[in-house]
Formats: structure tokens, sequence, C-alpha cells
């Protein structure tokens, strides 16, 4: 009976969808950052195939669906841009010096660890791109020798942790201007974090959108040429 159900495509697409819900639920209620939708979701679905013994590629047959709107979803996110076109157009110029700062420190940090903590150089390469949207960074991860699954991993915790501490990071540094928070969001932890910056305001959202856009290109041309 397992057997018959876990084989089913319908199996992953639905214990992603009920899982992201109790995550939601449980997100709410608390109103912790900890609780975060997507961390919890991800936590609970490790959980249920580990206790059940089920095999992840049971979970992947439909899981795999889902990963087909990682593309359309991150091309929605043009619509806010298009809506905060003017406020796009006035800060253009720092968005993308932000932007270009941002994905060069990133991967600069990324290399350093690596040399101080002897990372060989798969290991680097996989986590180069960790800042970057998903579809983006797989291509990258590929095409300088890195691992996918690796990849994927470090992708989903930078994208966790920006998503739940973006609000306090920016009162820390006591951060106003809305153009930098949502630069700062959106090149340090893409798709995840830019969900967080919706929140805070339409136009952060949007800013964090069109950086992540560009932190994707320029990650790439700095992995293809220096790598």
């Amino acid at each position: 009976m397992k057997e018959l159900i876990t084989t089913n495509p319908l199996f992953g697409i639905t214990l992603t969808i009920l899982c992201y819900k109790a995550g939601m639920v449980i997100g709410k209620k608390t109103g912790k950052a900890i609780c975060n939708p997507f961390l919890i979701t991800v936590l609970i679905i490790i959980a249920i195939l580990f206790i059940f013994d089920i095999p992840f590629s049971a979970y992947e047959e439909g899981g795999v669906f889902i990963n087909l709107f990682l593309g359309p979803v991150t091309a929605v996110l043009a619509y806010s841009i298009y809506r905060q076109r003017e406020t796009v157009k006035a800060h253009f110029v720092s968005i993308l010096a932000g932007t270009i700062a941002g994905s060069i420190s990133a991967v600069a940090v990324i290399l350093l660890l690596a040399s101080l903590l002897g990372l060989d150089d798969t290991l680097s390469a996989s986590l180069v791109p960790k800042s970057v949207t998903t579809p983006i960074a797989i291509a990258i991860s590929e095409a300088i020798g890195g691992v996918k699954s690796l990849t994927v991993t470090s992708l989903i915790l930078t994208g966790v942790l920006g998503n739940m501490f973006a609000p306090f990071m920016i009162k820390l540094f006591r951060i106003k201007s809305r153009i930098a928070q949502g630069v700062a969001i959106g090149t340090a932890s893409h798709v995840i974090g830019t969900s967080k910056a919706m929140e805070l305001g339409e136009d952060i959202g949007a800013i964090s959108g069109i950086a992540l856009s560009f932190t994707g290109i320029i990650t790439a041309i700095i992995s293809l040429l220096f790598l």
C-alpha cells in the first residue's frame, strides 16, 4: 500500500502543499522568525521521509513538477518591478552599483572561506552561486564543476536565513533607505529573501526582485571569467 501511494507523482506534490500549509499556519500563530514556513516545510518533509522510510526518489517523482514553477515564479516578479518602474528608473545606478558590490563580495567571501578551511575546488564551486536564484545557480554550478545537490542545499540555507533575519538585520544596522533594503535582500538571499521583501513593502520587493536578477547575471560573469 505504501509503495502504491509513494510511487504516484501526486504524493510529492500533495505532501509539499500540505507541509507548506502547515508551515504557514505555524508561522502565523507563533509570529517567530525561526518558524519560517519554508524551513518548517523542509523539516516536516524530511521527517516524514525518514520516519516512514520513503526514498527521496519517490518524493521527487512529484516534487520535480513543483521545481518547474521556479522559473515562472521568478518571472512573475517582473510585474512588481513594472509597477515600481519609476522608482527603479530613478535609482537604477544605485541599484546596479549595490548589486555589483554585493555579488563580488558574496563570491569573494566564499572563495576566502574555502581557502581558509581547505575546501576542494568542487565544494567551492558548489557554494559560489549560493546567493543566486535557483535556475541560474544550478547552471553556474554545473558550468564551473560544482555539485547540483550541494548548490541547492546552500541556496535553501541562504534563502531561508535571509528571509528569517532580513528585518532584524535592517534594524540592527539602521538601514533607513528602502532602496538599500531591497538591494541587500535581493542580492544576498534571492527569491526566498525577496518574498520577505514583498512583505516589507511592494517597492522594497520590486527593488529586491531586480537586484536578484542582476545578481544572477553578475555572478555568472564572475564565475565563468575568473573561476
